[in-house]
């Protein structure tokens, strides 16, 4: 960490301790995870049942007040605007020297505002994106394992050197250890909104999309692996994925207007019965799908 904030007020937190804000599948899933380790973990959530359920065997109490300035981690797992909303309400409490991390697919939008929550404070905010999830939403599917193996993308704050990166990291890592992450990409918030456009966000949208075909209806005794690999992301929780293209809405609609043209090949050369051009531009797909596999 830097001189700056190596000088400044002693840290409160109890080492290890972790702190989670809202207990949906992200933060059900690191707080089952946190618990199986044997850490001690505290939370927060709207919803006052989902607390109490959860404080039946996986977390230790609730996460206020009292309890904020004695974790060492606290990760921010609620829709966009409410983890952003949390972190203005309750910047002042958080213990020196802690590491606050959200969990948010949108990371230009996150990341600035929760900066500006934090600016002058003497804790960290780190950007991370867990690249792990199911179809469905909730703490009653949360899991221990859900991250196990999974990618972790961490935008470490603008201002900091490569020394103070590269020790935010490796201190991210101890602290994340029970989670079992597989790896840890760095990478700018703007690189993070650039890719996870393509390779989430825009499969979400064409999966959505595509069961409002009136075929959907009828498709059983029909379909097998395809429609089941294409559809799977269709079910999602709407409000939160609202929030999380509107924050993208420039590199999603680009993606978008991709695909829309790329549709409209497809779609041109089988009204006028071209097979020559058809057969390309099936094959130009197979081979780009190749090449991106043996990377």
């Amino acid at each position: 960490m830097s001189d700056e904030k190596s000088l400044g007020p002693a840290p409160t937190f109890v080492p290890g301790r972790v702190g989670v804000v809202s207990l949906g599948l992200m933060g059900g899933s690191f707080a089952k995870a946190f618990a199986a380790a044997g850490v001690e973990v505290y939370a927060w959530n709207r919803t006052r049942s989902t607390l109490e359920l959860a404080m039946i065997e996986t977390v230790s109490g609730e996460l206020d007040e009292s309890t904020i300035p004695t974790c060492e981690l606290i990760v921010l797992a609620g829709y966009p605007a409410s983890a952003v909303e949390w972190l203005e309400r309750s910047a002042g409490l958080v213990s020196p020297g802690a590491i606050v991390i959200d969990t948010v697919g949108v990371k230009r939008v996150i990341c600035q505002r929760c900066g500006d929550a934090c600016a002058g404070r003497p804790f960290t905010f780190v950007g991370c994106h867990p690249m792990a999830g199911t179809q469905y939403s909730g703490f009653a599917h949360a899991r221990a394992t859900m991250f196990k193996g999974a990618p972790m993308v961490v935008v470490p704050p603008e201002t900091a050197g490569d020394i103070e990166r590269a020790e935010v990291l490796e201190r991210l890592k101890g602290l994340l250890a029970p989670c079992a992450f597989g790896s840890f990409t760095l990478a700018t918030a703007a690189e993070h909104d650039r890719m996870i456009a393509y390779t989430s966000q825009l499969a979400h949208v064409v999966s959505n999309a595509y069961v409002k075909s009136p075929t959907a209806r009828g498709h059983r005794g029909f379909s097998a692996g395809s429609y089941r690999d294409l559809t799977r992301v269709a079910r999602l929780n709407a409000p939160m994925w609202t929030e999380l293209f509107l924050d993208n809405a420039d590199n999603l609609s680009a993606e978008l207007g991709r695909i829309i043209d790329s549709l409209a090949a497809y779609k041109d050369a089988i009204d006028a019965g071209d097979a020559e051009r058809l057969e390309a531009l099936l094959a130009e797909g197979d081979a780009i799908k190749r090449e991106v596999d043996r990377r």
